[in-house]
């Protein structure tokens, strides 16, 4: 059987720590041969293949990003997109897909398996929202590196009494924003699964001041307030449809600043949450589901997606996973209110 292997959206600590695992058992177990397709869907568009053995993934565990490169390419959205696809797999008598990706690389598979391509997906993203899975790769990388930056911005507030934002990543779910704002002890935590009264967020801000103490204000990049609308930085779109972020930190930096006459400032964590070496977590995650989906491979149980279901990988269907966004429970957003403030 020949593999094809594909790393889909933006890069993710563990991509290659994943492609490493399905190539050695896939070669030393089964005796598959494999395809790398670079720039995740682009590649199919545009016959852009490479082989892949045991020697070409030697020593990628701990590198961040992926050997095959990624795109946000959605073969859907251009001309003759599926047949371009299934004309690369028939060229290069490629038998299935190993598609490695979050929501919109995985509901592009889905799609895809609707049509009858075999495909197995591997979830993957910092943001932590694809469902029917606990956990992840890459997201305990990109809180770890968040929890570092707010455990260092403290020191900075409180030498200045200024009050800091920082804004990371999260376009639907604030489980980052909520991982890394607990664990670094933040006093302000805002997410999108729930828009916030700027005049609480003021308020939090200044009891904080009050007792001679530095706020810091952890926000994902996806949350608005109560009153008003998505706060952007322009309104361009990728080919998922998505509008590109960034804005909120800075935009609530100054609303602070005007509404309290105290001093805040805005860091944007941005891409050096997913960049870097991936956690040692990361790495076991990332493995385990590198071997449970070549397995699925071999068993022939296509349109499926592995998945962490408490500390056992299962597979799930792939329209399940792709259906809804995994987002923060309010429950769990409310168990930590009294550190709010």
């Amino acid at each position: 059987m020949r593999v094809g292997v594909l790393t889909g959206g933006g890069d993710c600590p563990g991509l290659n720590a994943v492609i490493r695992s399905v190539v050695r058992k896939g070669v030393q177990e089964y005796g598959f041969d494999f395809l790398g397709v670079r720039d995740g869907w682009l590649g199919l568009l545009k016959n852009d293949v490479v082989p892949l053995d045991v020697g070409s993934v030697r020593g990628i565990l701990p590198r961040g990003g992926t050997i095959l490169g990624s795109s946000r390419t959605n073969p859907l959205k251009h001309d003759n997109g599926l047949h371009r696809v299934r004309e690369t797999l028939t060229a290069h008598e490629m038998d299935a897909l190993v598609v490695i990706g979050g929501e919109d690389t995985l509901g592009t598979a889905t799609e895809l398996s609707r049509q009858g391509v075999d495909v197995v997906g591997v979830p993957k993203t910092i943001d932590n929202d694809v469902s029917c899975t606990d956990f992840t790769f890459g997201f305990d990388t990109a809180v770890g590196i968040a929890t570092e930056a707010i455990d260092r911005l403290h020191t900075t507030a409180e030498s200045h009494m200024r009050a800091l934002v920082v804004e990371v990543m999260g376009r639907h779910s604030g489980w980052i924003a909520l991982h890394a704002g607990i664990a670094g002890g933040a006093n302000v935590i805002l997410v999108p699964e729930r828009p916030f009264d700027l005049d609480q967020v003021c308020a939090q801000v200044m009891r904080r001041f009050e007792i001679n103490y530095a706020p810091i204000v952890v926000v994902a990049e996806g949350a608005v307030p109560r009153e008003g609308q998505l706060i952007v930085k322009d309104q361009s779109l990728d080919e998922f449809g998505h509008v590109r972020l960034s804005g909120i930190g800075e935009w609530l930096a100054q609303e602070i600043t005007a509404r309290t006459h105290k001093d805040a400032r805005t860091t944007v964590l941005g891409h050096i949450q997913r960049g870097g070496t991936p956690s040692a977590f990361d790495r076991w995650l990332a493995t385990r589901f590198g071997l449970h989906a070549i397995q699925a491979v071999a068993d022939g149980d296509f349109g499926r997606m592995v998945a962490l279901e408490g500390t056992r990988i299962v597979r799930v269907p792939l329209a399940d996973a792709t259906a809804q966004n995994k987002v923060v429970d309010p429950a769990l957003y409310d168990e930590f209110e009294v550190f709010y403030g």
